[in-house]
């Protein structure tokens, strides 16, 4: 069953002589400017009961009045899938991605992502842009993700990230013993000649990384991560600019390397870690209606895990 949005303001003087979808944008936050502009044009929208064209100029004094399906945006198909669902209530849902599994469809992936099980899983997300979907985790790294159930949380949980109030830590296995906690401070952007990588560049967007070691073995680090920005494939391009690739990264210089010293099952799982060794662990925020401060926390999966106790049975450092 579709929803159906039935909503009022009036135009404030101070918004007055400007454009009817700009001050539409200003009194119904909780739509996007792109589904304000539909609605305007299908007459949904209208200022004193009248349709009007986006770009008409209001004097202030008038009556917007919304009356409109709120129509599902995409075509992708509800499918269902098991899902690790770590908290869930009216607002968000937090859940743990496995490692293998594509967040949502794309050139290659059409079907059988996260996406789609989360549609199935809730139908009402079929509303909600990118079904609810405020930030991603690269197929092959697993972990912790926060999806928004209704408009309003996701504009709140989008601006929460983008002022940098969204708390998430990753834990990773890299190549080299680092020495000490540091930050990246790097801007990232389109790797000039790989069109499927990314690369720290002068003219990227500003990206920052801050790390600390949890442990130090022979010849790998294990460290907590934290972000500051959220830019694609940041923590695997920032660790590689600083020469610590991730174990299992094959894209960003994560290759096996024989190690020096160590027990051919420790070789072995080196050789068949398949993704890169990089788990969300953590994520803290404001719930998004209620205020209040949540943490959520899942321990490195069974495969890091076993990574990490071959590397410390081992340790000779």
């Amino acid at each position: 069953m579709s929803q159906y949005v039935k909503m009022k303001a009036r135009v404030p003087e101070q918004l007055g002589h400007d454009r009817l979808d700009h001050i539409a944008v200003n009194l119904f936050p909780d739509f996007s400017r792109s589904r304000l502009q539909h609605w305007i044009q299908a007459g949904a929208l209208t200022v004193d009961g009248q349709a009007r064209r986006a770009k008409d100029k209001l004097l202030g004094g008038e009556l917007l009045e919304i009356d409109a399906p709120l129509e599902a945006l995409d075509s992708h198909v509800p499918q269902q899938m098991e899902l690790d669902i770590e908290f869930e209530d009216e607002d968000i849902l937090v859940v743990c991605k496995p490692a293998g599994l594509v967040t949502h469809p794309a050139a290659g992936n059409y079907d059988n992502t996260l996406l789609n099980g989360l549609l199935f899983h809730c139908e009402e997300l079929q509303h909600i842009p990118r079904a609810g979907i405020v930030h991603r985790l690269d197929k092959g790294t697993s972990g912790l993700m926060v999806v928004a159930k209704t408009l309003q949380s996701q504009n709140k949980l989008v601006d929460l990230l983008q002022k940098r109030e969204i708390t998430r830590q990753y834990q990773a296995i890299v190549y080299g013993v680092v020495s000490r906690r540091g930050s990246i401070d790097q801007p990232i952007g389109r790797h000039p000649s790989h069109r499927t990588k990314m690369a720290v560049r002068e003219d990227g967007k500003p990206a920052r990384t801050h790390y600390r070691v949890l442990s130090r073995f022979a010849e790998h680090t294990h460290l907590s991560i934290t972000l500051e920005s959220g830019r694609t494939h940041q923590i695997r391009v920032h660790l590689s600019h600083v020469r610590f690739p991730l174990v299992g990264d094959p894209l960003y210089g994560g290759t096996f390397r024989l190690p020096r010293s160590g027990s051919e099952q420790l070789q072995e799982e080196l050789r068949d870690f398949e993704r890169p060794a990089l788990h969300a662990f953590a994520l803290q925020l404001h719930h998004p209606t209620t205020g209040a401060l949540m943490r959520w926390e899942r321990h490195v999966p069974s495969d890091l895990a076993r990574l990490l106790e071959l590397l410390a049975e081992n340790d000779t450092g």
